[in-house]
């Protein structure tokens, strides 16, 4: 492929799309997949569907950055003494038993999605679905009061059961994100916590299917490619940061239902596109 001028904005624009609807619950995948419907980069399919997986490296970054403090599960007692911090250990092997179902499904049927549900039509369903699933929970939750609070108050059970809901997002239009944060909601986990809990299962979770798509593909880029991958994984790092702080300050204050009613305008827009234009 032919890195030219038009190509770069591409993937420019396809790393925003990819910083802004990663940590939003509007499915990054089903987004990436529909944009190159429009904007197509000039590679090779199998190209492609390495690229919309390692792109999403640059959002992780992002989060790693944001919660380093959290995430990082040493601290410096007098400047040289490294010390343990047992909550945030804890939180970590927690999401190990979360990523344990997602992982499973995935090595079994990671194939057979891609080759069949990889599609307008159902990536539109499951924008519909889950959007109205956000809209209905949202509005059971008026009547409830959170059952676990903070981050730290998720036990390894509840760990478990959110990652089975993660399991959902291995079909295209879900959003990993959206399935995560339903389950938590489900669960009686408070909104914040369940944002940030599914931004620790966004670490494991990304790293292995990002190994899994290299090892697939192999190493073997092209200087074009790589400089592809650079670009849109930095484009992608930019943008997460601001939306994952946009995200983190308006749950606090708001509910989900405004991304439930996008999911379902997305979704309706998309189908019929696909049904009358393409």
């Amino acid at each position: 492929m032919a890195l030219s001028f038009i190509e770069i904005l591409k993937v420019v624009f396809l790393g925003i799309v990819e910083g802004i609807t990663e940590w939003l619950p509007i499915s990054s995948t089903g987004h990436m997949l529909l944009v190159d419907e429009f904007i197509t980069l000039d590679a090779s399919d199998r190209f492609k569907d390495m690229f919309f997986v390692i792109i999403q490296l640059g959002a992780i970054l992002a989060v790693v950055t944001i919660f380093w403090n959290k995430m990082w599960p040493f601290q410096m007692k007098d400047k040289t003494q490294s010390v343990f911090k047992k909550d945030t250990w804890s939180m970590w092997f927690k999401t190990v038993v979360a990523c344990i179902p997602g992982a499973v499904v995935t090595l079994l049927f990671d194939d057979f999605i891609e080759a069949h549900l990889h599609t307008a039509v159902v990536i539109s369903i499951a924008l519909i679905f889950y959007g109205v699933a956000f809209i209905v929970i949202e509005n059971w939750n008026k009547t409830r009061t959170p059952k676990v609070e903070t981050l730290n108050d998720i036990t390894y059970k509840t760990a478990f059961f959110i990652g089975m809901f993660q399991v959902l997002s291995i079909i295209p239009g879900t959003s990993r994100s959206g399935a995560t944060i339903i389950g938590a909601l489900l669960l009686g986990v408070s909104r914040v916590a369940a944002a940030e809990f599914t931004f620790f299962l966004a670490v494991p979770v990304m790293f292995g299917l990002s190994a899994l798509k290299l090892i697939k593909f192999g190493l073997s880029f092209t200087s074009a490619e790589f400089a592809i991958l650079i670009i849109g994984c930095v484009v992608a790092y930019l943008v997460s940061i601001v939306v994952i702080k946009f995200l983190m300050g308006y749950i606090k204050k708001h509910d989900f239902k405004i991304f439930g009613w996008y999911r379902i305008v997305l979704g309706v827009i998309v189908l019929l596109y696909f049904a009358f234009f393409a």
